[in-house]
């Protein structure tokens, strides 16, 4: 869900008949965050909070009841990973502040939905490492501790076996698959060397494909060419409860697809007595009110927190005749700040077979819809007061921001090349004003973007706008010889005819959109990208392969080996526009020189 907390329209905050909890950063806006929907109608968690640690407190701060564990992980009672300059942390605050967990009892187990940080570069190692090691360390107490049952969902940002990579099937990846710290804890961690299971990769042991993200970016997702990295897992003692899991792939609007688990009505056990569901998980019959960090008492969607609207509104009656002021709102009960988003959520909904759905899927998009409605539901900024009286011009010219210029009107386009006239011009003048301040960005149209580094082209710019520079020079210099002749005698309708049509050809050729060229490995056309990493190549545009990528598809001699290269998919062919460009004028200047040489 890319949203934060003050921008979260309501429908989504709370929709319907579902309990919603949500973990924002502390600082990091618009980084993580997580999410878990319960319906009210069939389940109502009995205890809630965010974060691992335990230090993540409303206001006032949870009291014993209301927590769910009465001990936390620490630092020391962990074996951390050292970052870069060899310091591991001393505290988690650092580790618990972006938003990465939220952890919910139901009775019958403790849920705890994560997202877990990615590998982004080396120095993140370490916190990811750190946040593994966090993880495991409450669970274990959950587990040994408190003797109760987990369930872990969300996005564990880890390939668990070779089966869930798209280039595990490899052999240079098989060989050292496991060499990566993260890889090796997560496989200590699952069963049968740890306590989780992987519950969905035991309903299908041996099937391909089981991917739950990809690669937007490249369009992995129209050949499967992704990876495993979401998981719902479970502890032993949960295994008789849970009827089926698997993903669903077909179900877009993310990166990542839900992953889902069933769970049973009522299980029987050994000793012949059936146990109802309901009565595991500790619901009641009557309704009940969810823990004090649902969204629904916050401030802004319970009803206590005053409206910027009612500081323009006309005050009620019974104010008018007390005189009562405006009085702010009390504090927030839950002490959320308002600024950050969410980026992963899980949902526990009811279903035809079974009580409770238990389904996780990372990165879920706020319809664009949701965003407008709320930002419509903004109260609209008061007009300004009246003037007292007009101002005079001068006022108005050296106080305001905008700036006129009279500037002189365009001739052609040919006066930006020639050479200017000595002689003062006489033309029509047109206003323009310059509104002092910075414009945003322009967004880039193209459909698709480019994350890689790529080597810097501004060689190849010079020489394309020599290039244009000349052709431009030359149209603009036969433009001027054209306005002198128009002093004489004119020549015959068919010869300025003749030369009008080159003339327009000769500009349709500076501007004709450059032909995408042919790979070479496929001989088909290749497709335009656009560059929009921050970096010296933000905004320019190169051409690739048009075919899909796939397993063993040629990332390049540095990047894949050659006998595990397959050619149904995209080849490494690679070049910019502006060389694309540049090749195809030289191509025009060859034709217009071979051509007026055969009119001589």
């Amino acid at each position: 869900m890319k949203s934060s907390r003050a921008t979260l329209p309501r429908d989504v905050a709370l929709p319907g008949h579902f309990h919603s909890f949500f973990s924002f950063p502390v600082n990091k806006g618009g980084y993580s965050g997580v999410a878990v929907y319960t319906d009210s109608r069939k389940v109502v968690p009995l205890k809630a909070e965010e974060g691992l640690s335990g230090r993540l407190q409303p206001q006032p701060p949870l009291s014993a009841e209301e927590r769910v564990s009465p001990s936390y992980p620490f630092p020391h009672d962990i074996a951390a990973y050292p970052d870069e300059q060899g310091e591991v942390p001393a505290t988690f605050d650092a580790l618990d502040g972006e938003g990465r967990a939220l952890v919910l009892d139901f009775g019958l187990f403790v849920l705890i939905n994560v997202y877990c940080p990615n590998e982004t570069s080396d120095s993140r190692l370490s916190f990811k490492m750190n946040y593994h090691l966090m993880l495991q360390e409450r669970v274990r107490k959950l587990i040994e501790e408190e003797h109760r049952e987990v369930i872990v969902v969300g996005d564990i940002n880890i390939c668990s076996t070779p089966l869930d990579h798209c280039d595990g099937h490899l052999p240079s990846n098989q060989a050292t698959f496991y060499d990566h710290p993260a890889r090796a804890w997560f496989r200590n961690w699952l069963s049968p060397n740890g306590p989780m299971i992987d519950i969905v990769r035991s309903f299908w042991p041996d099937r391909k494909g089981l991917f739950t993200c990809w690669n937007m970016r490249i369009q992995a997702r129209e050949t499967n060419y992704g990876t495993r990295v979401d998981y719902v897992l479970v502890t032993k003692g949960l295994l008789p409860w849970i009827q089926h899991g698997d993903i669903q792939p077909s179900l877009k609007g993310s990166d990542h697809c839900p992953v889902y688990i069933d769970l049973r009505e009522e299980i029987t056990v050994e000793s012949g007595d059936t146990i109802k569901l309901r009565d595991a998980m500790k619901q009641t019959d009557g309704p009940r009110d969810p823990p004090r960090i649902a969204a629904k008492f916050w401030p802004e969607f319970s009803g206590k927190q005053t409206n910027l609207a009612a500081f323009f509104g006309k005050p009620s009656a019974s104010k008018e005749a007390g005189g009562s002021s405006h009085t702010l709102p009390p504090p927030s009960s839950t002490g959320l700040k308002p600024s950050q988003p969410l980026a992963s959520g899980s949902v526990a909904q009811g279903n035809p077979d079974s009580l409770v759905r238990l389904a996780t899927v990372a990165n879920p998009a706020v319809p664009a819809k949701m965003q407008d409605k709320a930002k419509a539901s903004q109260p609209p900024r008061p007009p300004p007061a009246p003037s007292a009286g007009k101002r005079k011009s001068s006022e108005s010219s050296s106080n305001s921001a905008k700036k006129r210029r009279q500037v002189k009107g365009q001739a052609s386009i040919a006066a930006f090349f020639s050479k200017p006239s000595t002689a003062p011009v006489t033309s029509k003048t047109q206003e323009v004003i310059e509104i002092d301040g910075d414009d945003g960005p322009v967004a880039s149209t193209s459909a698709s973007t480019f994350a890689g580094d790529a080597p810097s082209s501004s060689q190849a710019d010079q020489d394309q706008l020599d290039a244009d520079y000349r052709l431009a020079c030359e149209l603009a210099k036969a433009d001027g010889e054209s306005s002198l002749a128009d002093d004489e005698p004119s020549p015959s309708p068919s010869s300025s005819s003749q030369n009008n049509t080159q003339k327009k050809a000769a500009w349709s050729e500076l501007f004709a959109p450059v032909q995408p060229p042919d790979c070479l490995v496929h001989g088909e056309p290749t497709k335009l990208y656009t560059v929009n990493k921050p970096g010296p190549n933000k905004g320019k545009t190169f051409f690739l392969c048009s075919r899909p990528v796939g397993p063993g598809y040629d990332k390049g001699k540095g990047e894949r080996l050659r006998d595990e290269v397959d050619h149904r998919y995209r080849c490494n062919y690679f070049k910019w526009a502006s060389e694309v460009r540049k090749e195809a004028l030289r191509e025009r200047e060859r034709e217009r020189t071979r051509t007026t040489s055969q009119d001589r």
